[in-house]
């Protein structure tokens, strides 16, 4: 099974973030990646930032 996953780390930022993000659906990545991105990048929800995090995701696969 592939996951999808998100990694701060490879996006520095002012507050040198260190959170990883992983699922299984895109669905469930991009409604955590963007609950993390508000809450803790004080950015807004917009469809940009929706599209711009999708692009970020990686494919992973996934232990069984």
């Amino acid at each position: 099974m592939t996951r999808k996953s998100i990694d701060c780390r490879a996006y520095p930022s002012d507050i040198r973030c260190s959170i990883a993000i992983s699922a299984d659906s895109d669905s469930e990545l991009i409604e955590a990646a963007v609950q993390h991105a508000v809450a803790v990048h004080k950015m807004k929800d917009s469809p940009d930032l929706r599209q711009a995090l999708q692009k970020m995701f990686k494919s992973d696969t996934a232990a069984a």
